[in-house]
């Protein structure tokens, strides 16, 4: 299964790279040279699909819990100052994901959007300390009845290019269904009431919609 928002690029991908094999193979007459570009090609066709890849995962929708929102590895756990929407401390749970990883991100926690803005930005490298302030980016924030408003925000990197948010305040929304998409290479930032005991660690790999950040279960 493919997400919505790849459709385009992977139908324009597909005809432009049948287009390109098919002139190679008339017109390079050097047969390895012929094969070797129609391989590139092919590999390339298969590295856009895999990146709008949209696994099917049913929604946990666990009102005591808080799930990975993205796909990715935990780059940052530890208490910052949010100045942006709650002014003060919060634990932040930060996840990147490289160009790889599936890149749909969905509802980390169930509840009323009660916040979403989006901020145009720089790309600097998702990894950077300062990415979450500086770059192109969406702050959304969720109410839920077990932990308050969550926050998450969707992050460019250096590669991505366009952030696809769906979360519209006053919406009511489902723990792990599809809130957007964001376009090659990024990062999500999610922030916790400081108390809140984290069950993941810095270089985990997690899963969205299925890894528990936190749960009072």
């Amino acid at each position: 299964m493919f997400h919505k928002e790849g459709f385009t690029i992977i139908i324009v991908s597909f005809v432009l790279i049948a287009v390109a094999a098919m002139l190679a193979d008339q017109f390079i007459g050097v047969k390895w040279l012929r094969i070797t570009l129609q391989l590139v090609l092919l590999v390339f066709l298969v590295l856009i699909l895999q990146f709008f890849r949209n696994p099917d995962r049913p929604p946990l929708a666990l009102e005591d819990a808080v799930v990975s929102p993205v796909d990715g590895k935990v780059v940052i756990v530890k208490e910052v100052e949010e100045p942006e929407y709650f002014k003060g401390k919060r634990l932040q749970v930060s996840i990147f994901m490289s160009p790889l990883n599936v890149h749909v991100t969905r509802y980390p926690v169930s509840g009323k959007v009660v916040f979403s803005k989006y901020h145009p930005g720089k790309y600097l490298v998702a990894w950077h300390p300062k990415s979450s302030i500086l770059n192109e980016r969406t702050t959304i924030v969720v109410d839920n009845p077990t932990y308050g408003e969550v926050l998450y925000r969707q992050i460019a990197g250096a590669v991505a290019r366009r952030i696809v948010n769906y979360a519209e305040e006053g919406q009511a929304v489902m723990q792990g269904t599809d809130a957007g998409f964001i376009k090659f290479g990024s990062r999500v930032d999610v922030f916790l009431p400081i108390e809140t005991p984290v069950f993941v660690k810095e270089g985990q790999v997690v899963k969205g919609g299925v890894t528990l950040i936190t749960s009072k279960n």
